[in-house]
């Protein structure tokens, strides 16, 4: 995910007509006057064309062919791009191949495309305020355009935009109708409602119109409650593994909760215990389940793979408070064994890691059962288990250079110094982003080395975490001014060597941008997992 700026050249080309540079008698004056007389007259630029034009079957849209294409379109999908986002070219030939694959299905629906930087006033119309961002509008309505959520590959893309055309679940009448349902797939979903008018069916149903990997059904038969064994309203997640099935009665004073009902589907639909691989890690992370318990073994030996059953043993009390997760060692997961600072050799192993404060933990023992990782679970919930913070030994040479390294062991005294302005960039190594900048930031160091009371430093965030704040992406660039009571400034601005040297003459405060500042993408902690 590269973050590269573009210059877009506008060619000019003008033409000069040559006349003869002879004195010329009435033939002349008569061949200039045919030629004034053939050109053609100044004319008053009309209004914008409306016209829609295409690349690779997604509509070009402006402000001034908007309103046309959601009249000639029942249903617009809209990406908002910008030509230098590293996200929207990643984006580009999975919504290209979208587009191609709904081509031939309806023409009441199409896929566009906005350039925002160029198109600032349906930026700030739609509220656009990242790149890339889709939104979905229906019978011309642009005044209320839903975000897309669903997953950004084409058959994803394809398969949210089938969910909202046609039916979201399948009404079923008979009892053989719902044991098929239920047969042709590993997970069901089905919706028992007394009254298929009333709004706990249309929130079951709007629920499903995002779920889109998952199949649902519904119905209101008497006969198919008693079948279940319900005597109210109850959505139920039918599965062919752990325990096979999870019901969500619905309240009846409070009636259906989407998101609660949205979360309960997340969380049941998966196994109790995850294999990370690239097909659930996305999984993984939409869970919303923030305590994740990963047990790293090698699949290839017997005496690690017996481990698997304690551990699944373990996970079931957990369920919805911890997801319980398997890392091959064996498998293409280096990327993680180095986020956890870990090698392939360290396996059989456990670690607890909370991914909303990234804070990590280490089993004070090495022995892995049912008992072991269940009492791990229970002391760091109840706050018994203090995190485990990793730091680097201090370099010798830590200070001899413009830009200072520091590590956990340094980092408190240097940062929080109160005779010192110092500049931290938070980075990783394997991280695009911080690459990009290195460059400037070692300018930035040169710039600034005399200066006493300012220090340009960097800190290594994979090897090594801190008890005063999380870093949750990188680059992360935070100032520490001089002075007492640990203050902390987030630098959020542009990454260049003016904008960086205006920031530390004004002691940390920038002047107001001219024009709207655009979002400068980080690479979130979790997207190294995925």
């Amino acid at each position: 995910m590269r973050l590269h700026s573009f210059l877009l050249l506008l060619l000019l080309t003008a033409w000069a007509w040559a006349l003869d540079g002879e004195e010329g008698g009435e033939e002349e004056e008569e061949e200039q006057e045919e030629e004034e007389a053939k050109a053609p007259e100044e004319t008053t630029p009309g209004p914008p064309s409306d016209e829609l034009l295409e690349e690779d079957n997604i509509l070009v849209l402006t402000q001034h062919n908007f309103d046309r294409a959601l009249r000639e379109h029942r249903y617009l999908l809209v990406e908002f791009y910008a030509p230098w986002c590293g996200h929207c070219r990643s984006l580009a030939p999975e919504y290209a191949k979208a587009a191609s694959l709904l081509k031939n299905e309806s023409s009441e629906l199409k896929l566009a495309k906005v350039d925002g930087p160029a198109e600032m006033k349906l930026v700030e119309e739609f509220g656009v305020n990242g790149y890339p961002a889709l939104k979905f509008f229906r019978d011309g309505d642009r005044s209320q355009p839903v975000e897309f959520t669903g997953p950004r590959e084409a058959e994803g893309i394809v398969r949210w935009l089938k969910r909202r055309l046609g039916p979201a679940a399948t009404q079923l009448e008979t009892e053989a109708e719902t044991t098929q349902l239920i047969d042709s797939q590993d997970i069901v979903i089905i919706g028992f409602f007394k009254d298929l008018q009333d709004e706990d069916t249309a929130g079951f149903l709007a629920t499903a119109e995002d779920a889109v990997d998952l199949t649902f059904g519904f119905t209101d038969r008497p006969e198919l409650f008693q079948k279940y064994g319900l005597s109210q309203d109850t959505v139920v997640l039918f599965k062919k593994f752990d325990e096979g099935r999870a019901d969500y009665p619905v309240d009846e004073e409070l009636g259906l909760d989407q998101a609660d009902l949205s979360r309960f589907l997340i969380i049941h639909s998966m196994h109790l215990v995850t294999e990370f691989n690239s097909k659930t890690s996305s999984k993984i992370f939409r869970a919303k389940i923030l305590n994740h318990l990963l047990l790293f073994i090698n699949q290839t030996l017997t005496p690690h793979k017996e481990l698997l059953a304690d551990f699944q043993e373990a996970a079931r009390p957990f369920r919805g408070e911890v997801l319980f997760v398997v890392v091959d060692v064996a498998g293409e997961n280096d990327h993680v064994l180095q986020y956890f600072g870990m090698n392939a050799t360290d396996a059989p192993a456990l670690r607890f890691i909370n991914i909303e404060t990234t804070k990590k933990y280490l089993p004070t023992t090495g022995e892995i059962t049912a008992a072991s990782v269940t009492t791990f679970c229970q002391d760091i919930l109840s706050g018994k288990v203090k995190p485990h913070l990793r730091s680097q030994e201090i370099p010798a040479d830590w200070d001899q250079k413009p830009v200072k390294v520091l590590v956990g062991k340094n980092f408190e005294q240097v940062a929080f110094d109160e005779s010192k302005n110092v500049f931290v960039k938070f980075y990783a190594p394997w991280c695009t982003h911080c690459k990009e900048m290195a460059q400037t930031w070692e300018d930035l160091a040169e710039k600034y080395k005399d200066h006493e009371d300012i220090i340009i430093a960097e800190l290594d965030s994979t090897a090594n975490e801190l008890e005063a704040f999380t870093v949750r992406g990188f680059p992360t660039l935070k100032y520490f001014p001089a002075g007492p009571g640990r203050k902390v400034i987030e630098y959020k601005s542009a990454r260049d060597l003016e904008t960086f040297s205006k920031f530390l003459d004004n002691g940390g405060v920038l002047p107001e941008p001219e024009e709207p500042e655009i979002p400068v993408p980080v690479l979130e902690n979790s997207e190294l997992l995925n």
